[in-house]
C-alpha cells in the first residue's frame, strides 16, 4: 500500500501556473530540469466541471489520465510521473463548485490552489482571479470549504494589494483558513512584467505569518539563471520561489547545473508533445515563447509558418523522431485495437445477431429514424416497447448499442462516434432481420409520414367542423411527440 505524503512547500522551486504554458509536456520537462513542484495552468471549474474523467493507462497508449469536456477536448491531463509534484490550479469564485472540482482530480494531483491573482479580464469579470482580493469573505468561504473537504493541501495565490499593511491583514486572514502556503506575485493588479517586483511587500507577508510564502514574480528583475533563484528568495525571505516567465523562455532555470542550449531544451520539450500528443497550436505558442527575439531567423519562420505537428518537427530537424514516434504510436494502438476487438469478441453473446451497419441520416426523410419503426412495429405486434443498452469503449470512446426485441438482442458490429448513431443502427439491425421496411428513402411509399399527413389533414377538417376549438388554429401538432414516446430521439 502506497502511503501519501503530504506536499512541503518550504525550500521548493516551483514552476508557476501560466496560461496555455503550463501544460503537460512543460510541466515534465520542468521536472526533468529541476523543479520541485509544477503548478498546471488555471482551469475555470464550471468548464472542469463538464468534464469526464478518462483513463487511458489501460490501454497503454498514452498512460495518462483525462479530463474530457463534452466536445472531447481534452481540458486537463496528467500521468503517473508527475502524480506527487503537481498542483491543480482552478479559477472559481463559488466555495462549492471549487470544492466539487477539487473532489473530482483529488486522487490525480499533489494538491488544490486557487487563483486569486490574475488580472486578465476573462478572469475578473467572472469575480474570479484578481476581482477577490477585494472580497475577503468570499475568500474565507472558498478556502476553508477547500481545506474542509478534501485531504490534499490547499494553496492560494495572490498579488499585493495597495498598502503593504492591507496586504499583509488579507494574508493572515487567509492564512487562518487552514492553507498549507500561499504564493504571492509581489506586483498590484493594475502592474504589468515591466514594472519592478515589491520584493519588501513580499518579505513583510514572510516575516507576518508561519505558513510557506512562495515568491513570484522576480523573473523581469532578479531570475536569469539558477543561482538567481537564491538572490530573489533572499531578498523576500520566502520559504520558496515560483519561477513563470523565466522557465517558459528556458525551462532548465532549474539546473543546478546552469542552462541547457535553446535548441536542445526545445528538442526535449518536442519528445514530450510527441509522446503525450500535445496540440500543435499549444506546442506552436510554447515554442514561440521560447524563440522570442529569434523568431525573426529562419528556423523562427518556419515555425511560424507551421500548421501541423510534422511541420513543427522539421523545423527544429525532427522530422525522422516524428515519423518513427508516430509509427510506433500507431502500430501500438492498431495492435491494442486488435486485442480489444478480440476481447469483445469473446465476451460476445452468441445469442445476439449482429450485422455491420451504420445509420446515415441522409438516407431518411426528416425527423424519419429507424428507432421509430421498430417502436411502430413492436406496438402493432403487441410487443413491449425495444430495449437499448449502450456502451462506450474507452479505447476510442465509441459507442455499441444492444436493442431488445421480443426477448432477442441485435446490435451492429460496427462501433458509433454517439449513443445515438449506435441505437439507430441496432434498430436497423432489427429491422433487417425481421425483414421489417426501416423508412429509407428508397424504399418508397412512406407509410409514417403518409399517416403524418393523414392525422394532419383530419385534424384540421376536424377544427373547421369546430370539434377541436380549444387547439389554437396556428398550432400543428407534432407528429413524433404523439406517436412516439421519451425513448426515442
Amino acid at each position: 500500500m502506497t502511503v501519501y505524503t503530504p506536499l512541503c512547500f518550504r525550500g521548493k522551486k516551483i514552476l508557476a501556473p501560466m496560461v496555455r504554458v503550463g501544460t503537460l509536456p512543460m510541466r515534465l520537462l520542468a521536472l526533468d530540469y529541476g523543479a520541485d513542484i509544477v503548478y498546471c495552468e488555471e482551469l475555470i471549474d464550471i468548464k472542469m466541471l463538464q468534464c469526464k474523467r478518462v483513463i487511458n493507462g489501460k490501454y497503454k497508449v498514452l498512460e495518462t489520465v483525462d479530463f474530457v469536456a463534452p466536445n472531447e477536448r481534452v481540458v486537463f491531463r496528467t500521468c503517473e510521473r508527475e502524480r506527487h509534484s503537481v498542483v491543480f490550479q482552478m479559477g472559481s469564485a463559488d466555495a462549492e463548485r471549487a470544492l466539487a472540482v477539487a473532489k473530482l482530480v483529488e486522487n490525480d494531483v499533489a494538491g488544490i490552489d486557487v487563483n486569486m491573482g490574475c488580472p486578465k479580464e476573462y478572469s475578473t469579470k467572472a469575480s474570479m482571479g484578481a476581482a477577490l482580493l477585494s472580497d475577503p469573505d468570499k475568500i474565507e468561504s472558498i478556502l476553508t470549504t477547500l481545506v474542509k473537504g478534501i485531504c490534499k493541501p490547499v494553496t492560494c495565490k495572490i498579488r499585493i494589494l495597495p498598502s503593504v499593511e492591507d496586504t499583509v491583514n488579507l494574508v493572515k486572514r487567509i492564512e487562518k483558513t487552514g492553507i498549507a502556503a500561499i504564493a504571492v506575485h509581489g506586483r498590484k493588479k493594475e502592474e504589468r512584467p515591466q514594472h519592478p517586483v515589491h520584493c519588501d511587500v513580499i518579505k513583510a507577508i514572510s516575516e507576518a505569518v508561519s505558513i510557506p510564502v512562495i515568491a513570484n514574480g522576480g523573473s523581469h528583475d532578479f531570475i536569469r539563471e539558477y543561482t538567481d533563484i537564491e538572490t530573489f528568495q533572499k531578498a523576500t525571505a520566502a520559504s520558496s520561489v515560483m519561477i513563470a516567465r523565466a522557465a517558459m523562455w528556458n525551462p532548465s532555470i532549474f539546473r543546478k547545473e546552469g542552462l541547457f542550449p535553446l535548441k536542445e531544451v526545445m528538442q526535449d520539450y518536442l519528445k514530450y508533445v510527441l509522446r503525450y500528443e500535445n496540440h500543435y497550436t499549444n506546442t506552436k505558442y510554447c515554442l514561440c515563447q521560447m524563440l522570442r527575439e529569434q523568431l525573426e531567423t529562419p528556423q523562427g519562420k518556419k515555425l511560424h509558418a507551421a500548421q501541423s505537428m510534422q511541420e513543427i518537427c522539421e523545423a527544429f530537424e525532427m522530422a525522422d523522431f516524428y515519423e518513427e514516434t508516430t509509427a510506433v504510436y500507431e502500430a501500438k494502438k492498431t495492435s491494442l485495437e486488435t486485442k480489444t476487438q478480440d476481447e469483445d469478441d469473446q465476451m460476445e453473446d452468441p445469442d445476439v445477431i449482429k450485422m455491420a451497419v451504420r445509420f446515415d441520416k441522409r438516407e431518411y426523410p426528416p425527423q424519419i429514424t429507424p428507432k421509430m419503426y421498430l417502436l411502430e412495429w413492436c406496438r402493432k405486434e403487441k410487443h413491449p416497447q425495444p430495449v437499448y443498452e449502450t456502451i462506450q469503449r474507452p479505447l476510442d470512446r465509441l459507442f455499441c448499442s444492444v436493442v431488445t426485441v421480443a426477448e432477442q438482442k441485435y446490435r451492429s458490429s460496427l462501433w458509433d462516434k454517439s449513443k445515438k448513431l449506435a441505437e439507430q443502427a441496432a434498430a436497423i439491425v432489427c429491422l433487417r432481420t425481421l425483414g421489417v421496411p426501416e423508412g429509407r428513402l428508397c424504399e418508397g411509399e412512406n407509410h409514417l409520414i403518409n399517416k403524418r399527413k393523414r392525422e394532419d389533414q383530419e385534424r384540421l377538417n376536424s377544427r373547421d367542423l369546430g370539434e377541436h376549438l380549444a387547439e389554437p388554429s396556428c398550432k400543428k401538432t407534432n407528429f413524433i411527440e404523439e406517436t412516439f414516446d421519451k425513448n426515442v430521439p
